[in-house]
């Protein structure tokens, strides 16, 4: 198998790898390309490709990481990793697991986590290499690699839902989310949330995004109920997806161009929390970008007419 074979057969693992770290579609294709260079720009073969691959990719992504870090301290309002619908990675008889490891809220607590940190957990937790692939992915030794997968547990296991929800519960509870949402059924999706539930927008400060996250079932459905119904009225369609392994929507305009996407973290029976991710930066990987102040612009204009 020639170099370009063995490289494509581990770009799914490399790419998932990179996105669990980095929480970015394109930083992890990035971080994908530049390890394919310096791959294929390797004066000799190296004697595992998997292992050089992996280990050029995990510290590739650290340094991407580094970096980013500062402009996330930065960021306008709440920062939400970009939404994946497909990953590329298959393990059927892991897909649940994998599912979980790159779920909105799962890519949310690693934040807490440092780059070290983040990358010893994903490649041990996630993908379970061994130790000795660990620490030479990201240049510690063994016991130092135990010791960072010790805190990384335990701040991961401090913020993670106590019950959580099987995957058809999930889907059962999001036809029926999407269903009342789409008919703006205030009582009917104040059923379906959680006491504390909670909805929180994430534009960076490039759209027309919440304030303040919305808490409380009542009050979250009260939002839902009053301004998801005007979007058809605009010609603005959702479609029901599984988003980050969650069950969740992409919203698109009258010509198809993505506006939002939207994910449900559910727990115990009931929506826990609503994220969605609205700044236009983080959606082109799913098509063209919708102009989303052009839409609000719209609902108000409607809104107003519909007074007269």
């Amino acid at each position: 198998m020639g170099e370009a074979e063995e490289f494509e057969e581990l770009r799914p693992l490399l790419f998932s790898i990179a996105y669990r770290i980095l929480g970015s579609v394109g930083e992890a294709e990035d971080a994908v390309q530049e390890t394919w260079l310096r791959f294929a720009g390797s004066a000799t073969r190296p004697a595992s490709a998997r292992a050089f691959l992996s280990t050029t990719v995990t510290r590739i992504s650290i340094d991407v990481l580094r970096s980013a870090r500062v402009r996330r301290e930065a960021y306008v309002g709440p920062w939400f990793p970009e939404p994946l619908l497909n990953d590329p990675y298959q393990d059927p008889a892991r897909a649940a697991e994998l599912a979980d490891s790159v779920s909105m809220a799962a890519l949310v607590l690693l934040e807490r986590l440092s780059p070290l940190e983040r990358a010893v957990f994903v490649l041990r937790e996630v993908f379970a290499f061994g130790f000795d692939e660990v620490a030479a992915a990201v240049g510690r030794s063994e016991p130092a690699c135990r010791q960072l997968l010790v805190r990384a547990r335990r701040h991961m296991e401090a913020g993670r839902p106590r019950f959580e929800a099987d995957r058809r519960e999930r889907r059962e509870l999001a036809t029926r989310f999407f269903d009342a949402l789409r008919e703006g059924d205030v009582g009917g999706l104040r059923e379906l949330l959680a006491a504390d539930a909670q909805l929180t927008g994430d534009g960076g400060g490039r759209t027309p995004q919440l304030a303040r996250a919305v808490t409380g079932a009542w009050n979250v459905a009260r939002l839902l109920g009053v301004v998801f119904p005007w979007l058809p009225r605009v010609g603005v369609r959702f479609e029901p997806a599984e988003v980050n392994g969650e069950p969740g929507a992409v919203f698109r305009d009258r010509a198809g161009r993505v506006l939002q996407a939207m994910v449900l973290q559910v727990r115990e029976g009931r929506v826990q929390h609503i994220r969605v991710v609205i700044n236009p930066d983080k959606l082109g990987h799913l098509g063209p970008v919708a102009d989303a102040w052009a839409i609000h612009r719209e609902v108000r204009r409607a809104r107003r007419e519909a007074r007269r």
